[in-house]
């Protein structure tokens, strides 16, 4: 199948905070990939959703912890702390746009694309009749796929979704180690990765989120305490995430994606057929090299 190089198909799934969460969980492990020394060699370090079951963590991955049940050091974890919506912070939809009211819903126009199949159809359907036009139209005498210098009746399709909401998201990233060696090596790539500037971008699913560290990177050791428990290293970053959700997710009874047709064309019957009368561009008597239909009615 032959595709036209100026154009693309572009996916567009919706948008929830379960995907910013991963947009941001995303970036972690797979762009800033951070690894460690460990004393089994150079490893990756684990990172743990914070706010999933601790049946679930267990069963996940049996290497996070011990014999005893106990986490084993170095891990990160990551936890969303705070969601705010503030209508101060915008994004590219700067008013609100109520949505249409049907059952269809849809807020923005995100596209446009002709419907070729029911476009080609009022196409044909015009290059069949018999028209006893001049100049561009003339000849048409039932030839399907007739060469016509232009077709009005064209059939678009507008896509439209909901309102985009959009929400200042807090994430906590916390590092836990048993040596200062190790939350060196961990820390340091969140603090060079971005340069000189604490901005960076994550994606999921097509949608892209702005996010920003926050500049204070809090020390939580253990290692001034003289009591018992083993000694830890821990540092906790902040990261911003500028979002949108779009729709209700799950609970959403309207399409998230909406589909709508214009209309081409707009007939009004005549109320004269209902009662067997001729139109009124029939007339009753006249000659003038005219023909009479089967009835001897003339044709104006």
């Amino acid at each position: 199948m032959h595709r036209d190089p100026k154009t693309r198909e572009i996916p567009f799934m919706p948008s929830t905070l379960e995907t910013i969460d991963y947009a941001l969980f995303d970036w972690i492990n797979e762009e800033a990939d951070i690894f460690t020394t460990t004393n089994k060699g150079w490893r990756k370090v684990p990172i743990i959703w914070a706010s999933a079951e601790r049946s679930y963590q267990i069963k996940h991955d049996k290497n996070l912890r011990d014999s005893t049940g106990a986490l084993i050091l170095p891990l990160m974890t990551i936890e969303r702390i705070s969601v705010v919506k503030d209508p101060a912070i915008k994004g590219t939809a700067w008013a609100n746009i109520p949505p249409q009211g049907d059952a269809k819903g849809g807020s923005i126009t995100i596209a446009r694309r002709i419907n070729q199949d029911k476009t080609s159809k009022f196409a044909n359907a015009d290059a069949l009749r018999k028209i006893a036009g001049t100049g561009a139209d003339q000849g048409f005498h039932g030839k399907i796929n007739f060469l016509r210098k232009r077709n009005k009746k064209v059939v678009y399709e507008t896509i439209s979704i909901p309102m985009p909401v959009y929400l200042d998201i807090t994430y906590k990233i916390t590092v836990k180690t048993e040596y200062q060696q190790q939350i060196n090596e961990i820390v340091t790539p969140f603090m060079t990765k971005t340069g000189g500037i604490n901005y960076f971008n994550i994606t999921r699913d097509g949608h892209r989120f702005e996010a920003l560290f926050q500049s204070d990177f809090a020390q939580e050791n253990n290692i001034s305490s003289m009591d018992v428990e083993a000694r830890q290293y821990q540092t906790s970053l902040d990261v911003k995430v500028l979002g949108y959700i779009i729709g209700q997710d799950k609970n959403q009874e309207q399409p998230k994606i909406v589909i709508r047709e214009n209309a081409v064309e707009v007939k009004f019957p005549r109320e004269q057929v209902m009662f067997d009368e001729f139109p009124e561009h029939y007339i009753a008597s006249g000659s003038g090299g005219k023909s009479a239909d089967k009835r001897g009615f003339y044709r104006d």
